[in-house]
């Protein structure tokens, strides 16, 4: 298996990506910032205005990963749930800006089904990710990502890119880059 790499991000470089709404994961990467960036607002619409018809994208892989504590999260586990699997790191700027939304969601749709399953990409270890998770408040699942995971979603070029799974184990979105909570919402919800 290959090692796990980020990518290590000059300083000045990290000041200008931040402004993105995604970050890099592979310095082999020459895409353009637009192809970096989420959807637009205007895309977000036109995907509420067709909610109902979120197409099925594939059964979503079947994974475990450790959870901060060690134990071992399961997908299995989350059967019948509506899943928003999000891929992020605590270094990655858009990531933390979507943090705040996805705890208000999980808070006000835990009984309607939703899990948020954060997959931390970082490599210095649970303890950090632990921290961070505090000092921001979340509130659903943190698992420590490796290079499996990101080979059995198809390869993750930026950060955060989140799936969003229905309750029979399909994906029905993905999204790379960062979603305000209310382009994002109304496709949770949709599912619910």
């Amino acid at each position: 298996m290959k090692k796990f790499r980020l990518l290590i991000i000059p300083a000045l470089s990290l000041a200008v990506g931040l402004g993105l709404a995604g970050c890099g994961r592979s310095t082999h990467e020459t895409a353009d910032a637009d192809d970096a960036t989420a959807e637009t607002a205007a895309e977000a619409v036109e995907q509420v205005a067709a909610i109902s018809a979120l197409p099925e994208l594939g059964k979503a892989p079947d994974w475990e990963l450790r959870r901060l504590d060690g134990s071992l999260l399961k997908s299995s586990e989350l059967a019948g749930k509506v899943v928003v699997l999000d891929f992020w790191a605590t270094w990655c700027g858009p990531c933390r800006k979507e943090i705040p939304g996805y705890v208000d969601m999980q808070e006000q749709y835990a009984d309607d089904g939703l899990v948020v399953v954060g997959v931390s990409l970082d490599q210095t270890g649970p303890s950090i990710v632990s921290e961070f998770g505090h000092q921001y408040g979340i509130n659903y699942p943190l698992v420590m990502g490796d290079e499996r995971m990101v080979e059995l979603f198809g390869g993750i070029q930026y950060i955060p890119t989140t799936f969003l799974i229905d309750r029979d184990g399909q994906v029905r979105h993905r999204k790379s880059g960062a979603l305000a909570r209310e382009d994002y919402e109304p496709l949770i919800t949709s599912l619910l």
